[in-house]
């Protein structure tokens, strides 16, 4: 069969692996010169397209068309990312749906742009095989949402490449790590990338991945500790020389790649030199690991409240976590190691090349998917809750988030108004327990329903995940058979920081939440009685006195005009005050019902009968 191989596209630097099928081991697959690292830079220059380490050598010379960092703008919108457009050179356009990129004249989208770095790995992973390569395993954040993910698979699509599974980064870094040693327990992946930071829990046993709880952060990386150090320096350098470089776009360049590797030296070093040449003066600046840990402590400090979390949804205290394992470039930072020690209580592991580690992992999926291994199984979790709009706009929730996939769900619901023949369905994504406070995926309709009084249709809703995460619903009139199905393609314009503030707020608001939804409930409980009372005296209201007609009137008139207030109570009381007052009518009208099929039943029996002679 065709080879499957395994790609690491990340912030910085993207890789392909695969595995050997003599000797079953993994290899990152190196371009001509040796190189694993592919740096994720794209540059468009008049003479052509450059990507890697050529397209890296322009970054000063042209900063407006030469794009890195693209995967903070994957499946996002303009206003998801307007407070980072400062920190890049090239123009992104203010547009609706998926942002482009102005490239002097030329507009592209950010799957784009990954396409022609999976282009590059795609040619080297052919040379390296000598064969065609048409599949390929991505991994992504485990934080990433349906909109990303989407714009994930569309780059391979753009590439030539049928990605036929999408796998969380710090899911495939456990991949790695158990290949050589299938032992039993809680594992933890802290994922530090050049812009995403990723951890999740999982258990391992008898050679079963099975991912326990995830959580992050898609805008935090060593991106950010750069710009911190940058921002430094900037300061540094208009007190000491009286020049602002901020506006200056190939200043800013040289800043940033000097900053990285400060960075990067200072992870094995206690001091390190800059110097860098401007035009009116040449920069000198000493810098320490002290300094450095002090600009970058409180990103590092901000990653451990999602691990907390993840912790919690798991059901599990750092105590309970057996190993921890380090992926991700910025993981080498000393204060990083410093603080997952501190968190967990034991020492990281970080024996495999924290750069490769996920291209590996992908490569052992990929493997997997081969029919090369078949003594280890991956189960992976949805990052957030996936439910449908029912009235009063309550979310009801189908699957809940850190639930393992593929999964499906399916609840019954029916229609609120009488004669309704169509129903429209809300799909949404989020952990708050009103539509209003939640991510929209998707509507379709489901029409043709037989006109029915409220409450008799039966609608049968299933969601369907697959294990690359991307959502089926299905509904189904059961009476009728009517059906509508969607698949939930969703738009790009999904902000990270709401996906975050989506599970943060659940917390925070969840005393408020429950009491909204609880009045809700009550309010359309209350509309659901007044209607059957009100159809009810239309029609039997002559089989009582009208003394019990005017005391249902006034407790049906009471129910009205304080259903709308907030006392949850009252509207529950008056609404149990309304059924007790109908009680006797409901009870005439059950016996002028049977009485009337009784008699229509006789006459039925006498038309039948022969007739006398």
């Amino acid at each position: 069969m065709s080879r499957i191989v395994g790609i690491d596209l990340g912030t910085t630097n993207s890789l392909v692996a695969v595995v050997d099928w003599k000797t079953g081991l993994p290899r990152v697959v190196p371009d001509r010169g040796g190189r694993v690292l592919l740096p994720s830079i794209v540059a468009f220059t008049p003479d052509g397209v450059l990507v890697g380490d050529a397209a890296r050598r322009q970054l000063v010379r042209r900063p407006e068309t030469t794009v890195y960092s693209v995967k903070r703008l994957m499946g996002r919108g303009y206003e998801d990312v307007r407070d980072e457009l400062c920190y890049f050179p090239y123009k992104v356009l203010p547009c609706e749906g998926i942002v482009k990129i102005d490239l002097g004249g030329r507009e592209v989208t950010p799957p784009e742009i990954s396409a022609i770095i999976l282009k590059s790995l795609r040619d080297r992973a052919e040379a390296y095989l000598g064969e065609p390569v048409e599949k390929a395993v991505v991994t992504v954040p485990a934080y990433f949402n349906d909109s990303q993910r989407q714009a994930t698979k569309d780059a391979g699509r753009i590439a030539g490449l049928d990605v036929v599974r999408i796998v969380n980064e710090p899911t495939a870094a456990s991949l790695a790590y158990g290949l050589g040693r299938l032992k039993e327990g809680v594992v933890a992946v802290y994922d530090l990338g050049g812009g995403t930071f990723d951890i999740s829990i999982l258990r391992v046993k008898d050679g079963v991945f099975e991912v326990l709880a995830t959580n992050g952060n898609t805008r935090l990386g060593g991106d950010d500790f750069d710009r911190a150090i940058v921002v430094w320096l900037l300061d540094d350098i208009r007190e000491r020389y009286g020049a602002y470089l901020g506006r200056d776009a190939e200043a800013m360049q040289e800043l940033r790649l000097a900053a990285e590797a400060a960075k990067i030296r200072l992870s094995t070093e206690e001091r390190t030199t800059l110097t860098i040449p401007f035009d009116a003066f040449t920069y000198h600046r000493e810098i320490t690991r002290a300094d450095l840990e002090g600009l970058v402590e409180r990103l590092v400090d901000s990653t451990l409240g999602p691990c907390r979390m993840a912790l919690a949804d798991a059901g599990l205290a750092p105590a309970d976590v057996d190993e921890v394992v380090l992926v991700g470039g910025s993981t080498r930072v000393p204060l990083v190691r410093r603080r997952v020690q501190e968190l967990f209580d034991r020492a990281p592991h970080s024996q495999l090349n924290p750069d490769e580690v996920v291209a590996v992992g992908a490569a052992v999926q990929a493997h997997i998917l081969e029919g090369g291994i078949t003594d280890m199984l991956l189960l992976d979790v949805t990052p957030l809750s996936l439910g449908i709009e029912t009235l009063g706009g309550i979310v009801s929730v189908l699957i809940p988030r850190n639930t393992t996939i593929p999964t499906s769900a399916r609840e019954m619901f029916t229609t609120s108004v009488d004669g309704q023949t169509l129903v429209d369905m809300h799909v949404v994504q989020g952990e708050r327990e009103l539509v209003r406070d939640c991510r929209s995926l998707a509507r379709f309709e489901l029409r043709g329903i037989d006109p029915m009084p409220a409450g008799l249709p039966k609608i049968e809703v299933v969601f369907l995940i697959d294990a690359n995460g991307i959502l089926q619903v299905t509904a189904r009139e059961l009476r009728t058979g009517r059906e509508a199905a969607i698949e939930v393609r969703p738009t790009y314009g999904l902000s990270d920081a709401d996906v975050d503030r989506m599970v943060e707020d659940s917390f925070v608001y969840a005393e408020a939440d429950v009491e909204a939804r609880l009045l809700i409930e009550t309010r359309n409980e209350a509309d659901t009685v007044v209607t059957h009372v009100e159809r009810a005296l239309r029609q039997g209201g002559g089989l009582v006195a009208a003394d019990e007609r005017e005391a249902i009137g006034v407790a049906l008139e009471v129910l009205r005009q304080i259903r709308g207030g907030t006392d949850r109570d009252l509207i529950h009381e008056r609404t149990a005050a309304l059924n007790r007052a109908t009680e006797h009518l409901a009870e005439v009208m059950m016996d002028a019902a049977l009485k009337g099929a009784l008699e229509s039943r006789r006459a039925t029996e006498i038309a039948a009968s022969p007739g006398e002679s």
